[in-house]
């Protein structure tokens, strides 16, 4: 694990599904930025916001209608990654961009592993929500490091890298119990 990483985990309260946003939050963002450093950004939003429209998606089709604690936890993280999701749409708006066309793509990805996973049981739902989450943490620190972010979006990919590092342990204890 990387010092950034370690950092991450600490700076942010993971309980915190949905952070309160305010009009004031929301502003147009990168007036002066050099066109390379908008590419950049462009394309880390546009990854970003496609892997969250995935992970939602896993979460939504590992859903039974049973009512118990695993629910109740998918639940939960579904409503973090849709705020993800609106995270980065927000940026990507706020910067003057738009969302990836080809995002139905991850969809149907998600889709493939939600409902995959849920057909085979717990223990596979828990190893999915693991490995996905395990990718987007990895993901989101080479985009961090890589990308010369706002000091705001920053934070926002921060957060959400923080949240999803809570999935993984909230996964691996459910794993553990199974």
């Amino acid at each position: 694990m990387t010092e950034s990483q370690a950092e991450t985990k600490t700076k942010y309260d993971i309980s915190i599904i949905r952070p309160q946003m305010r009009s004031d939050d929301f502003k147009m963002r990168g007036e002066g930025f050099a066109p390379e450093r908008l590419a950049a950004i462009r394309k880390g939003l546009r990854t970003l916001h496609t892997l969250e429209l995935m992970a939602q998606t896993i979460y939504k089709f590992q859903l039974t209608k049973e009512r118990n604690e695993i629910n109740r936890q998918l639940v939960a993280a579904m409503c973090n990654e849709m705020g993800h999701y609106q995270d980065f749409q927000v940026k990507l708006y706020e910067f003057g961009f738009r969302p990836s066309i080809f995002r139905a793509a991850f969809w149907m990805v998600g889709f493939a592993f939600g409902f995959g996973s849920r057909l085979l049981g717990k223990k596979a739902m828990f190893k999915t929500g693991i490995w996905v989450e395990s990718k987007a943490v990895h993901h989101y620190a080479e985009l961090l490091e890589t990308i010369d972010w706002d000091d705001e979006t920053r934070r926002v990919i921060e957060k959400d890298q923080a949240d999803e590092d809570g999935h993984i342990h909230r996964w691996r204890a459910m794993l553990e119990k199974a």
